[in-house]
């Protein structure tokens, strides 16, 4: 399961060993290790990484399935995730050591800065061979943090990047609206 380690100033947060996916048990876990990291003093940075070949599958769609009356609610919470490492105040690098698929995707480009493998994982939104339309929301966060031409290719093709390939379409690389990724940033941004 989750698990946040402090190394210095650096709190490393390991997302699980499994298949990452965001079951409301996960994520309320997610959120505990951010509420201790914000709430402890001095400067700090956040590492968010996988245990295997997977960093995030994204959503739980086998939970969803057999529990449609949480689904809207789940969805609610994995767009607050997104947005809550959108805002986080310490910087937060995605360390992307296996696959990051969907929402588990989407959560790499809510980071200031994703780093990832070249030997192994892919980053890949794979929702239009789903047949899972992209929330407004989530076509903002991507259509905002990666160049346009590598966002609509990946939105519309499910292209599986590699970690070259993915720092060639520009996957590791934010825009500056808030300054450098090092600059320390306030809540409301």
């Amino acid at each position: 399961m989750t698990k946040l380690e402090r190394r210095g100033a650096v709190y490393v947060l390991t997302l699980g060993e499994d298949e990452i996916r965001f079951h409301p048990d996960r994520l309320s876990a997610i959120n505990a290790a951010l509420d201790e990291v914000e709430a402890a003093d001095g400067p700090k940075a956040v590492v968010t990484t996988g245990v295997g070949k997977i960093y995030s599958n994204g959503l739980d769609l086998d939970y969803l399935a057999a529990h449609p009356e949480v689904a809207e609610a789940n969805l609610a919470d994995v767009h607050a995730l997104l947005a809550r490492v959108l805002a986080f105040p310490a910087p937060m690098v995605a360390a992307v050591q296996g696959h990051a698929f969907a929402a588990g995707a989407m959560l790499t480009l809510a980071h200031d800065l994703t780093v990832m493998r070249s030997d192994r994982g892919f980053w890949c939104l794979p929702e239009v061979d789903l047949g899972i339309p992209f929330t407004s929301g989530m076509n903002a966060l991507i259509r905002s943090r990666l160049p346009i031409a590598t966002a609509h290719d990946a939105m519309t093709t499910g292209r599986r990047y590699g970690g070259e390939g993915g720092l060639a379409a520009g996957l590791g690389a934010r825009p500056a609206a808030r300054g450098p990724p090092w600059a320390p940033r306030s809540r409301g941004g």
